[in-house]
């Protein structure tokens, strides 16, 4: 075994067989793994009329090329294909020790076909080298926490599992994949892929290997991952102590924060929601993802009251964002337990508490009303309502049977004007970082590959200060102003965090100063590459633009490239960002000339060559 194990799975779940395909060097180079694997895959077999949901349509699952290795939080896989939710490409990815332990068990990745005729779960089991098709009956209808704590039982305590809750049984398309034991779940959360798993009858993906990656030179390497940890930590310190939840009153000073399904524009209790206050008083412990030396997971409990939460994964800035922000929500404990019930059944905080931020708005316009909710009231600042919605939205039952298609479907289905405050890209919830606070989020929102993501650029983070100098960023931007530079530090940060899921590192490292030049060195010292800060960016680049032509195969124009009416329209009205509305007319053509696309959003083919994306 080198660094990356060189094959992986091909799984047919309706006749129950399996078979092992190679990857060679040439591959990696040219696509790396994880999600640019995976895309070449996904463009090469693809067929664009056919249902995400169908049997023949594939769920690629694969590791980065440095997942389970030492390389600084090398533990990333990506679970890709063609989202329910959107209908476009789809990359949701997952930290924790699943893709380590997949590495583990001598594989890259799996492509999972077909559909079981009953419940399945596979069990791979590395040490002995034997894949398994067993009968999960017994665990269909149970929540997550139920089914990994079993199924580390039926298999090996040591195991790591990665499955489904409710939400994905019953098809919900903004239902996520859960992993880890039930005091500690991470997710691939968004886009849907919890439904292609219950799609397809496949319940859990059980992993336990034996073998560990080898290394060109491996006290190199160590020294090397030596030297960036010391560096990350010193830049990573706030992260360590709250993770992401410690920056929500920042969020909320730089009007970065949404309210009340982005309507207003500052608020006063952000601080009763903060890390600062729920680690202060809920933490059991902080956790660590495989290889990581930040440490941002934690362990939090509710012991008692009427939100009593049990021992799990601490809560992250995104679902505070909107289980409290966008559902105007103080009360700290409902929020844990939100956070709590979505990794229980297997949802997306995200799209969940927009899509419910949604149905509040529908509510207070008359455009459904209690005959439609089952006699439950739906209103803003209410917890009690908001829990509610989440069991609704798992199972579908009443107005969660239309909120499980996500805010876009349902906008269609109620009609009148609630497209209006339906606020998504592509058919993806936007994430909760405002394009009116910081304006080059509004291109990456507009062109971002899966959709309404934050984590196809994050160059919000350079209007907070942090700075990545060979990137080309060595001070903060003005971040109000519709600028050609705006533009280009969309485009500049998309290349660089595209890199980071094909090479399974988590972009938290990228947050702890780690900028193009440190991470060609991480890629060099582990693989024998000879890699400059240049190439990271150029294949960044490549593999983005390949995620784009799949995306105009699947019926994506220019026409898509743009926000939803709310955030072009309506600025913030107080706070540091009120009277901020991005000017895409202004940014889009930049980002196009610099992208190397036409007027209908396709790349040029002399831009494709020039990156060697020949296909």
């Amino acid at each position: 075994m080198s660094v990356y194990a060189g094959k992986f799975l091909r799984i047919d779940l309706t006749n129950h067989t399996w078979r092992e395909e190679s990857i060679d060097e040439e591959a990696v180079r040219s696509w790396l793994l994880g999600s640019g694997f995976a895309a070449k895959l996904f463009y090469d077999e693809m067929d664009p009329n056919l249902d995400p949901l169908a049997p023949d349509a594939a769920l690629y699952v694969f590791n980065g090329v440095l997942a389970g290795t030492f390389a600084p939080t090398g533990c990333r896989s990506s679970w890709c294909g063609r989202s329910p939710l959107t209908g476009i490409w789809n990359e949701a990815n997952l930290g924790n020790y699943w893709g380590a332990e997949l590495r583990f068990a001598g594989y890259d990745g799996m492509v999972i076909t077909g559909r079981s005729k009953t419940p399945v779960y596979l069990w791979l089991n590395g040490v002995d080298g034997v894949l398994e098709f067993r009968d999960a009956s017994h665990l269909w209808g149970k929540d997550y926490f139920e089914v990994a704590d079993a199924l580390l039982q039926e298999t090996d305590a040591k195991a790591q599992v990665a499955g489904i809750g409710p939400a994905g049984e019953n098809l919900v398309k903004i239902a996520g994949v859960m992993s880890g034991p039930s005091h500690y779940v991470r997710a691939a959360a968004r886009g849907g892929m919890g439904a292609l798993l219950g799609s397809k009858n496949l319940k859990a993906i059980v992993v336990r290997g034996k073998q560990r990656p080898t290394y060109p030179d491996k006290k190199t390497f160590l020294s090397e991952v030596k030297r960036q940890n010391a560096y990350i930590k010193e830049n990573s310190q706030a992260m360590s102590d709250y993770g992401t939840a410690g920056g929500v009153m920042a969020t909320e000073w730089y009007g970065d924060i949404p309210l009340k399904n982005w309507r207003l524009g500052s608020w006063e209790q952000a601080e009763e929601v903060s890390g600062q206050t729920i680690y202060e008083k809920y933490l059991v412990r902080h956790t660590h993802c495989h290889a990581c030396p930040i440490g941002c997971g934690k362990e939090i409990e509710v012991p008692e009251g009427p939100y009593k939460t049990p021992r799990g994964e601490g809560i992250e800035y995104e679902t505070i964002a909107g289980f409290a922000g966008m559902a105007y929500n103080a009360n700290r404990e409902s929020v844990i337990l939100a956070n709590s019930l979505c990794n229980r059944f297997g949802l997306d905080t995200i799209s969940t508490s927009s899509v419910i931020a949604f149905a509040m708005e529908a509510y207070e316009r008359g455009l459904i009303d209690q005959s439609d909710t089952g006699g439950l009231e739906l209103r803003f600042g209410d917890p009690d309502a908001e829990l509610a919605l989440i069991r609704k939205i798992a199972y579908r039952e009443d107005i969660g049977d239309l909120l499980a298609e996500g805010v876009r479907a349902a906008a269609e289905r109620l009609g009148h004007d609630a497209a209006d405050f339906a606020v998504h890209v592509k058919g993806l919830e936007v994430a909760y970082h405002d394009p009116r606070a910081f304006v080059s989020m509004a291109v990456n929102y507009a062109t971002a590959n899966r959709g309404g993501c934050h984590l196809e650029a994050l160059s919000y983070w350079n209007g907070y200060g942090l700075t990545h100098p060979d990137l080309g960023y060595a001070e903060s931007l003005p971040h109000h102003e519709s600028t050609p530079e705006q533009a280009k530090m969309a485009y500049d940060y998309q290349n660089f965090n595209s890199v980071y899921n094909p090479l399974g590192l988590c972009k938290f490292i990228i947050k702890g100063k780690v900028g193009p030049e440190r991470t060609a060195q991480i890629v060099n010292a582990a693989l024998g590459w000879d890699w400059s800060a240049e190439d990271v960016l150029k294949m960044g680049d490549k593999l983005f633009q390949l995620k784009r032509l799949i995306n105009l195969r699947l019926g994506v124009t220019s026409a898509d490239d743009t926000l939803p009416k709310r955030l072009l329209t309506e600025p913030r009205p107080d706070g540091h960002a009120a009277g901020v509305v991005p000017d895409l007319d202004v940014m889009l053509p930049v980002y196009y000339e610099l992208r190397g696309w036409d007027e209908t959003g396709a790349p040029r083919s002399e831009r494709l060559k020039e990156l060697g994306l020949t296909l």
